[in-house]
């Protein structure tokens, strides 16, 4: 049985003050509250209404507001309020409805006494809200968005919020003396480095603006850094998000274009930052991994850029010069976001380069590891255990809770699995390593995997992917699916890996394997990849693609024997 209340009124002083004369929880009781009006939304909690309905009515950027909404409960207290604003600011910044007037520095996300009981609640209010129409989506639709999922409103995990406070410390340490910096955040896949990168941005934007210095609550996490002071230090304040993979940047582009405060052009490409006259105070880099060293790239035109930014930079063509020291020429400050076993290509940055750069922030004290495991329910225990069996080692055998793993020796029945689950929690897809040609993207009437009598294509799209019409009866491959997360992940292992009959070690098989860019030689540098350091890469594309799922992995295994292998470890 609910014990909330909502009680709506118009948001103008002579209702608030009638409500007041009535009702005694509008001097002192802990209360979360809504204004909107119908375009734009603030979410907020007091412990006393009167005054902080005040404070909004005397602000030139909310008094327009028209409605107010009080979440009123006997059991409430301070801690319930803090999380049920958080919860509520990102509902709605991943619904889209409304345009979310909130700064985030308090949605961070505590732990208090029977949480799991009041979280209940909310789902509750959450129902009795949508029927008010503030909420077009169910909760589930709207947790599967990847406005949610990429929004700088998400709640930051303890460990996030930790690390983010220690980068903020660091930050305007350096902008208080003058120095430049240079920071990396390391992490695992699921740890939130995306999170963490979207949300300091957006921390730093609303520091630099001022959004948010009226709310005296001083409880919230990062209140302390909104001070005139910080403020005065961030104008003018050139900041930017590198994002090296195109299918990610164009997702961020579209969360940074609804964002008050955020704009899709602080979104950027490597080659954007090197071509850029003007340099950015702060570059924020996701992914790092991914940035490129002097190697053939996809196209004419960019090798002639990657040559031509070099001359630019630095004077001369130097096949040594990276993106990474196109990043450190064209900004003051930099954050690195980092995890050395995500690279896939030959021309991503050298682990050599990435191990130089770990060691130089380590000595000035700029080193910060993000350790929680967020998406994967196996947790980092599974992610690590799925790296050492990709690598060749060999792990005691082992299971991981409730988390759904299953292998499977049909590839249509795998299909299939996944097809229900993505009507039942959406967010399912196959995914795939790099061990068939792309037919379908010059045919599109092309088969490219055909197994068990299941004909499947590629992804038909290189952006947006996952949630295109028809994705869940394509196949995703690596460069369309990293950086997030899905539901349930069905990995198809091609023929690219296979198990050696003798040395009964998983060996790769370059013939099966068709990303030309996943094993091109690089004759600039001098450098011939053999079998063993594309077999490094394959491994890390499955690892990546193994670590997906945030509710189960569902795996086919081409090969047979290596299956039977495989089945040794995941079916204990």
């Amino acid at each position: 049985m609910t014990s909330f209340d909502i009680a709506q009124l118009p948001f103008n002083e002579r209702h608030l003050r009638l409500w007041r004369e009535e009702d005694p929880r509008f001097l002192n009781w802990p209360v979360v509250y809504i204004l909107d009006d119908g375009k734009r939304v603030y979410v907020g909690e007091t412990l006393n209404t009167a005054s902080r309905m005040r404070q909004h009515l005397d602000s030139a950027e909310r008094r327009s507001l028209k409605a107010v909404r009080l979440v009123l409960d006997s059991t409430f207290n301070k801690s319930v309020c803090l999380d049920l604003e958080s919860q509520l600011i990102g509902l709605f910044a991943g619904d889209d409805k409304y345009t979310v007037l909130n700064s985030n520095k308090g949605v961070v996300n505590a732990d208090y006494y029977d949480r799991a009981r009041y979280r209940a609640t909310f789902e509750e209010i959450f129902e009795a809200l949508r029927e008010q129409e503030l909420f077009t989506r169910s909760i589930a639709e709207i947790e599967n968005s990847e406005l949610f999922k990429l929004s700088p409103f998400k709640a930051l995990n303890r460990d996030q919020a930790v690390v983010t406070e220690d980068i903020l410390e660091g930050l305007f340490d350096d902008l208080s003396t003058g120095s430049d910096s240079t920071i990396v955040v390391q992490g695992d896949p699921g740890t939130g480095k995306t999170i963490v990168a979207v949300y300091l941005i957006k921390l730093l934007r609303d520091i630099a603006n001022g959004v948010g210095v009226d709310e005296t609550d001083g409880d919230a996490m990062f209140s302390d850094y909104f001070t005139a002071e910080n403020r005065a230090r961030l104008a003018d304040f050139r900041v930017g998000l590198v994002i090296p993979q195109q299918a990610l940047r164009s997702s961020l582009k579209r969360v940074f274009s609804k964002t008050p405060g955020l704009e899709k052009t602080m979104v950027l490409t490597p080659f954007e930052v090197g071509k850029s006259a003007e340099k950015w105070d702060l570059l924020v880099v996701d992914e790092s991994h991914r940035l490129n060293q002097r190697a053939n790239q996809a196209s004419g035109p960019l090798n002639k850029s990657f040559g031509e930014i070099n001359k630019q930079l630095f004077g001369a063509d130097a096949d040594h010069y990276t993106q990474l020291d196109w990043i450190r020429n064209r900004s003051r400050h930099q954050i690195f976001l980092l995890d050395s076993e995500q690279s896939v290509r030959p021309a991503d940055l050298p682990e050599r380069l990435q191990k130089d750069l770990v060691n130089e922030v380590r000595q000035q004290h700029r080193y910060y590891r993000l350790l929680t495991q967020m998406r994967v329910q196996g947790g980092a225990d599974y992610v690590s255990y799925v790296r050492a069996i990709m690598r060749g080692d060999s792990p005691k055998p082992r299971l991981f809770g409730d988390y759904d793993f299953r292998m499977f020796d049909d590839l249509g029945e795998m299909h299939d699995a996944i097809r229900a689950l993505d009507d039942e929690v959406g967010l399912s897809r196959l995914v795939a390593g790099y061990a068939w040609e792309w037919k379908s993207k010059r045919d599109r009437s092309a088969i490219d995997i055909e197994i068990d009598g299941r004909e499947l294509q590629w992804n038909q799209t290189q952006t947006d992917w996952i949630t295109s019409p028809g994705a869940v009866d394509q196949v995703g491959s690596i460069h369309t699916v990293q950086g997030y997360d899905l539901n349930y992940v069905g990995v198809i292992i091609g023929p690219d890996l296979r198990l050696d009959p003798v040395s009964q070690e998983i060996v790769f098989d370059r013939s099966n394997y068709f990303d030309k860019k996943g094993m091109e030689n690089n004759p600039r540098l001098g450098i011939s990849y053999t079998e063993a350091d594309i077999q490094k890469l394959a491994a890390n594309i499955y690892a990546v693609l193994l670590t997906r799922g945030v509710k189960g992995c569902y795996v086919y295994v081409s090969d047979f024997a290596l299956r039977q292998y495989l089945n040794l470890y995941f079916s204990v």
